[in-house]
Formats: C-alpha cells, sequence, structure tokens
C-alpha cells in the first residue's frame, strides 16, 4: 500500500487515479511515499525518509526545496502545460483590460451618481477620458516559448497581431507547436525595443529576477505595456512605478499584489489567478498524478524538474531496480557488478543523466536479496535504491 500525503486540495479528478486498493490518501499521514502540492511551502518541512517523489500541481516549483530533493535521490514532478489555456486566457484578457482601460472605466462608472438621467450625462462627459486602442496590428513580446508561451503567440497571432518571440532555449516541441507567423528575436533588449505588449512567461531563477529593470525601461519603446503572470520577481516593481510616473509605460499587468503596486491607477493587479480555474486545477491533478504513479509502480519518469525523462518497456514478471545516483563515470558497471556478483541475470537496463544527477533502471531474471541492493547503496554517488 502506497502512502499519499496531501499537503493542499488536490482535485478529486486526480485522485480518483490512485486506486484506492493501493493507494492510502490523507492530509495528515505518517511515513508517505509520496507527496502532492499545490502551493505549499515545502522549503522548512522535514522529509521523512520514506519519500520516494513529490509531485507539484502546478508548473512552477519555487516553494519546494529541489536541491534537497535531488541529494536525496528524490525526483521532482510538476505539470507543465496543464494550466497554459487558462493562463493564456488571463493574458489576454490582461491586454484587452490595459488597451481598453477596462478597470478604469469600471471604477469610474461605479461611482457616478445622481438620477440616470444625470449619470447618462456624466457618462458621454467621462468617456473620452477611458479611450483606448485595439489590439490589431500591434506588436506583442513574448519572453518564454514553452507550453503557454506558445499558447498566448499563437491566440495573439489569431488576434490580428504581430508577435516576436525570445527564447534561447526553446524545446523542437515547442516549435513545432509555434505559428509559423511568429517572428523570432535576439534577446529580451529586441523585444522591448519593439513591442507595444510584453508578456513573461519563464521561470524565476537568477537569470530571469528582474529581467524587466530601470536600465532596460529606458530603452525601450513608449508607451509599452507590461504583463507578467509567470511569477514576481520577474519585473522590478520599483521600476516599472518609476516608468509608469514618468508615462514611458502604458501599463502593468500582474498576477501578483504588493503594497508598492495594488494602488497605482495603471497597474491592473489580480490575485494569482494564472490557474485558478476548475480545468486547470482537474488538468494539472490529472497530470501529476498519473506521473507519481507510474514512477512508484513502475520507476518511470516523465516530467521531473531534476531527473532525466526514464521510460522502459517492462512485462511485469520480472523485478525492477530503480536508481538514482549521481551522474559519475562507472556507475552502470558497480551497477552491473553488484548484480553479477549474486548470479543474477540483467534483461534489460537504462540509464540517463541530466546535469548532475543520474538514474539508472535494471529488470533482472530473478529476485534480487537485500544483500545486493545494500551493495549497490554502499557505492560511492548512489541516492536512492528500490525494488519493484
Amino acid at each position: 500500500m502506497y502512502k499519499i500525503l496531501t499537503l493542499n486540495n488536490i482535485s478529486v479528478v486526480g485522485l480518483e487515479r490512485l486506486p484506492r486498493d493501493a493507494y492510502e490518501i490523507a492530509s495528515e499521514i505518517q511515513h508517505p511515499d509520496a507527496v502532492l502540492l499545490r502551493s505549499f511551502k515545502l522549503h522548512d518541512w522535514e522529509i521523512p525518509e520514506t519519500l520516494q517523489a513529490v509531485g507539484r500541481a502546478g508548473a512552477g516549483v519555487n516553494n519546494i526545496p529541489v536541491e534537497k530533493m535531488s541529494a536525496r535521490g528524490i525526483p521532482v514532478f510538476n505539470a507543465p502545460g496543464a494550466n497554459a489555456n487558462a493562463v493564456k486566457e488571463l493574458v489576454l484578457a490582461g491586454m484587452l483590460l490595459a488597451a481598453r482601460n477596462i478597470c478604469q472605466a469600471w471604477d469610474y462608472a461605479r461611482t457616478l451618481q445622481g438620477s440616470d438621467e444625470e449619470i447618462g450625462k456624466q457618462v458621454e462627459a467621462g468617456k473620452k477620458n477611458y479611450a483606448g486602442f485595439e489590439l490589431p496590428n500591434r506588436t506583442l513580446g513574448v519572453v518564454g516559448l514553452g507550453a503557454i508561451g506558445v499558447k498566448v503567440a499563437n491566440a495573439a497571432i489569431d488576434l490580428g497581431m504581430r508577435v516576436i518571440g525570445y527564447d534561447p532555449q526553446i524545446t523542437v516541441k515547442s516549435a513545432w507547436k509555434l505559428s509559423s507567423k511568429v517572428e523570432q528575436a535576439t534577446s529580451v533588449d529586441d523585444i522591448m525595443n519593439h513591442s507595444d505588449f510584453i508578456t513573461f512567461h519563464v521561470p524565476l531563477i537568477d537569470a530571469t529576477r528582474n529581467m524587466i529593470n530601470t536600465e532596460r525601461l529606458q530603452h525601450m519603446r513608449p508607451g509599452v505595456t507590461i504583463l507578467n503572470f509567470a511569477r514576481a520577481g520577474i519585473v522590478d516593481d520599483s521600476a516599472v512605478l518609476q516608468a509608469l510616473d514618468a508615462g514611458k509605460i502604458n501599463a502593468y499587468v500582474c498576477d501578483f499584489p504588493t503594497n508598492q503596486i495594488k494602488q497605482h491607477p495603471r497597474v491592473i493587479t489580480l490575485p494569482h489567478l494564472g490557474a485558478s480555474t476548475q480545468e486547470a486545477e482537474d488538468n494539472c491533478a490529472l497530470m501529476v498524478a498519473d506521473q507519481v504513479r507510474d514512477y512508484l509502480e513502475q520507476g518511470s519518469i516523465l516530467n521531473s524538474v531534476n531527473f532525466p525523462d526514464v521510460q522502459m518497456p517492462r512485462d511485469g514478471n520480472h523485478p525492477r531496480i530503480a536508481i538514482a545516483n549521481s551522474n559519475v563515470p562507472n556507475m552502470v558497471g558497480q551497477i552491473s557488478t553488484a548484480i553479477a556478483k549474486a548470479n543474477i541475470n540483467i534483461l534489460d537496463m537504462l540509464n540517463k543523466s541530466r546535469g548532475e544527477l543520474a538514474y539508472t533502471l535494471v529488470d533482472v531474471e530473478t529476485a534480487v536479496p537485500n544483500s545486493v541492493l545494500e551493495e549497490i547503496r554502499q557505492i560511492q554517488g548512489v541516492l536512492k535504491v528500490r525494488v519493484l
């Protein structure tokens, strides 16, 4: 029986993918095999010795101590692309809100007083203050062309916009999905110089922190609208406020309110609604539940942020050894030797690496004694060993 600890409310649709005859699922459980979570902060959480996997029902993993998990040989799974449509729709809404001054106009309309006739006169007198512009033929710059960025770019093309995109690490999978009409930018600065709207779809890492800052804002096209539905910290709020007050920026739309920005008349802040749809929550839960189950039962890895994707066919009638290890020379040789010394025949083997980490699957013909597992554990660089 596998024990699954849920540290946030996980969609029932996803949890139903874990059969109750093989899985015990609870928000309070001792000695869990896996953890499923959304926004719960794990950085100060004591990692149980029994933990095999962490599943994040979402894309970002800033709330998870990935390095600590890696050092223990624990893959961290996420759900890339599961919430992409929800975020795409919110980005499009943000562009429309900013272009048509909808939030400011709504506030104005709600404060009107007097008879309906008097309100009608105020409407006609005041509407000129909220005149906006249309999206077709405007240029959208997309920084980050993963699952979300590609959907945003393609949708903007459909709206008649010119789209330029920048992602030096775009995957072949994303490139195939991207409209051929999306133009390639050479840098973030290139995006800044040619865009009317700029939207960010990148993780928050050292390279992306304060990507929009005072220096870049000095060289951008005047009147740009900046949208950040990725992560707080990618945009320097202080720099954006200065540019807004100086009239260099049309608007700033983001999903991360702070005391500093939430009252500015040209800032639209939303309470982190990017993935807040039932469909997105269901999709994320389904994806991460399937991935964690496949790892626990078959040893397969898909969509881990710290370990390589590893999938090897299995007939189900023979034991499988799953080994998480450091990516160092002669690891496969040492593992094979430990198995061969016990006169166990290897049926199939697969080893893949990702940066400093590697993962090895070995299908063997007969049962594996604990003594063999212990010998493998003693190999320098081996992080975790289990038999399926």
